[in-house]
């Protein structure tokens, strides 16, 4: 099953926490993790978190300003952002294709505005504040219901089938062939539920099995790889790998 690595923490780096909870057996099939990374105190310089393409989307909590936060992606190549000296984030990351609510903005990359959208989100996040993270789940396994229940989220059956065979796709024909659709219905298919074009989405799913140790499992031989996951983060797998923990 597609078991994104999206985080990457800076090893030189601490003070600072990165925390992952699984959520309820019901809601598997739509949310990947509960996700919190905070300092403990405030460190001597910025800080630069080092996200990796995953292809899923995200409901980012703001724990220290309750105004920002809403629903976010990534794009297909790694994002560096600048969190500062002190921060404090709880997020939903839910599996690729299921957002569902094409009248929500959805940022990408970073979100660092009050929030505008007509979900509860700044409520919750104010309630959140005053827990402790394993303390949050049942607040967040609630908000998710409740997007289930409205349809803004949904288990997507074409991405679930990819994740299934992962092992059997080295290319977007295998893909296509894999969901019975042709390539055309892919593309439009892929496009709306992820944000990613089918090619774009087999790298970002390539590089997500690299980082699980498969590092050559669907590419054409080793430089081949290096030079892919090179250009999809910025860093050879060694220097990646001495940098950040995943």
């Amino acid at each position: 099953m597609y078991d994104p690595k999206g985080n990457g923490k800076d090893k030189d780096v601490q003070a600072v926490q990165f925390v992952e909870i699984e959520p309820p057996s019901h809601l598997r099939g739509v949310v990947h993790r509960y996700l919190e990374l905070k300092t403990d105190g405030v460190l001597a310089q910025d800080y630069r978190f080092h996200a990796l393409p995953d292809a899923c989307s995200y409901i980012v909590f703001d724990q220290l300003d309750a105004r920002i936060t809403g629903v976010s992606k990534l794009r297909a190549a790694s994002e560096e952002f600048n969190l500062g000296r002190q921060f404090h984030f709880v997020n939903i990351r839910f599996l690729p294709g299921v957002w569902q609510d094409s009248r929500e903005e959805v940022a990408y990359g970073m979100l660092d505005q009050p929030y505008k959208g007509d979900l509860p989100l700044v409520a919750i996040n104010r309630d959140l504040a005053t827990l402790d993270f394993a303390d949050m789940v049942p607040l967040l396994d609630s908000l998710v219901d409740r997007l289930l229940q409205a349809g803004l989220v949904a288990p997507n059956e074409v991405t679930e089938l990819i994740f299934q065979h992962l092992d059997d796709i080295h290319t977007v024909a295998d893909m296509a062939e894999i969901v019975a659709l042709s390539p055309r219905q892919l593309q439009r298919t892929l496009k709306r539920t992820t944000g990613f074009a089918p090619h774009d989405f087999l790298k970002v799913l390539r590089l997500q099995m690299a980082l699980n140790g498969n590092d050559t499992w669907s590419y054409a031989d080793q430089s081949h790889f290096i030079h892919s996951f090179r250009k999809a983060t910025g860093y050879t797998p060694g220097k990646y790998a001495r940098k950040f923990d995943v």
